[in-house]
């Protein structure tokens, strides 16, 4: 059996440990034979850490003298590696952060201690979070658990490659425009988006701080509500994070459907779905229709405007935030200049990945003088479009439903040179961003090659109770064999 436990949820192994069957230091050590046996394929990880096997030991005690354990004791969980861990490296997979090991820990890793997680590593993720593939970060790609020469999606592809190959028990990615929800979809996992200000960003390495959040990734969607309360809540070093009581998400779960309604937005059906695709979608409305739901189509008219203005937007904010990587304080820094302005040029040039010179120079150049208000000002009046486009969604329906993605994972280095290509990737994931709101993706089915396929479930500011509830059902379903 103890091979087997590696395949648990969260709530699951839970239950072990309450029943004495396991211990979590048998459960770590397991979890790092299976880190160095599989993932020197996968490549999933960037850091891995010994030192739980003695935190673990601990919690045996604990479990030996009948001591209550808290939510997440004992319970091994991998970190995106753009968010800060005092005493790891946090990297953004770039060389420019290449030894950086943070003073502090980020309130969401906090959050997990105090609930008594066991911190295993930092996954691996496109560079400073820039891209849809994870294949941009500067210690190579990562592959996906299901076929080795696919993609696992970015930018949080690491975080959910090791959830769906067993190596960890949950992750913590983020989402600036699907990041989460997007390699959850190619690797069958559960990710979830929270509202913009749900969860702390402090300690997140910014990319696009209006569009920037952290949320779980699990193996179901019980998982994912457990850790969605850890971490969410009001914190004073994000003044962008919101005062507002956070449910105790497990209890709307298994919550009929009848009465609920569920938009269906007719732009998100169009050319440019793959068959496979799209097929599962639908099956998933067949199943919302069976358990009560009412099936409503809606129009979101402004999702076309989605992935230019995300782009303005989101490396206007990058250009900014990463201007703060020169070699002075910290990171990398060039051997060879003669005066600080050729320090400057050097360091950056040499710390930075193709992909995050572009948008750099692509947020540096909507923002000039003379381009602003063509393009960043305009972006911006777009974006109340967008958001003003779901607020008028949501007076008719409870929750919105479309496809995570339009395609099914692809090759490596199917995409890698057509950078406009890659950022279509993320045409079902940007807009809810750009409003602010919650989502999850969660997995329905597989391709006839063996691909998984992800939907995604949209809803109101701060109700992600809603989407948990459907999602959760849908999953049941859907283990039932009713897809």
């Amino acid at each position: 059996m103890k091979s087997e436990i590696l395949s648990f949820s969260v709530c699951e192994l839970k239950k072990l440990y309450k029943k004495k069957e396991v211990k979590p230091s048998e459960v770590v050590s397991l979890l790092l034979e299976e880190i160095y046996r599989k993932d020197k394929d996968i490549h999933s990880y960037l850091y891995v850490t010994e030192k739980t096997i003695e935190e673990a030991k601990r919690i045996d005690e604990k479990i030996a003298k009948g001591e209550e354990l808290k939510e997440l004791e004992g319970i091994p969980v991998s970190i995106k590696d753009n968010i800060c861990t005092k005493g790891m490296p946090t990297t953004c997979a770039s060389k420019i952060l290449e030894n950086f090991i943070p003073p502090y820990d980020a309130t969401v890793i906090e959050r997990l201690k105090n609930a008594g997680a066991i911190i295993i590593g930092k996954t691996n993720m496109d560079e400073f979070a820039f891209g849809s593939s994870t294949e941009n970060s500067a210690f190579g790609p990562t592959k996906n658990p299901f076929d080795l020469e696919r993609v696992p999606g970015g930018s949080s592809g690491g975080s959910t490659a090791s959830v769906a190959s067993n190596l960890c028990f949950a992750s913590l990615g983020s989402d600036t425009g699907g990041s989460i929800r997007q390699p959850s979809a190619f690797c069958g996992v559960v990710g979830m988006k929270p509202t913009y200000g749900r969860v702390s960003r402090y300690g997140l390495i910014a990319f696009a701080s209006s569009l920037d959040q952290i949320g779980p990734i699990t193996k179901n969607v019980k998982d994912n509500a457990l850790i969605l309360k850890v971490i969410s809540g009001k914190d004073k070093f994000d003044s962008t994070s919101v005062e507002i009581m956070v449910p105790d998400y497990i209890n709307f779960l298994e919550k009929d459907l009848k009465n609920i309604k569920i938009g269906v937005p007719k732009e998100y059906f169009t050319e440019g779905i793959e068959k496979e695709v799209e097929e599962k979608i639908l099956k998933v409305l067949k199943i919302l229709e069976n358990t009560g739901a009412k099936i409503e189509e809606i129009s979101l008219p402004h999702t076309s405007y989605g992935i230019a203005t995300y782009y303005i937007i989101a490396t206007a904010e990058a250009s900014s935030n990463l201007a703060r990587f020169d070699g002075v304080k910290y990171g990398y820094r060039t051997q060879d200049y003669k005066n600080l302005m050729e320090m400057y040029m050097k360091t950056r040039g040499e710390g930075f990945g193709e992909e995050v010179k572009r948008r750099i120079i692509l947020g540096t150049y909507v923002l000039s003088s003379g381009y602003y208000e063509a393009y960043y000002l305009k972006a911006q009046k777009v974006r109340t479009l967008i958001k003003n486009d779901f607020e008028e969604a949501f007076k008719k329906v409870d929750v919105i439903v479309t496809p995570t993605t339009p395609e099914l994972p692809f090759k490596i280095g199917e995409k890698k040179d057509e950078p406009l290509k890659m950022y279509l990737s993320d045409i079902f994931t940007v807009n809810i961003n750009l409003a602010g709101l919650p989502a999850i993706s969660i997995p329905c089915g597989f391709s006839y090659n063996n691909l998984p396929v992800g939907v995604q479930f949209i809803s109101p500011y701060f109700k992600e109770e809603n989407i948990l509830n459907v999602s959760y059902i849908v999953e049941n379903e859907i283990k039932g064999g009713k897809i």
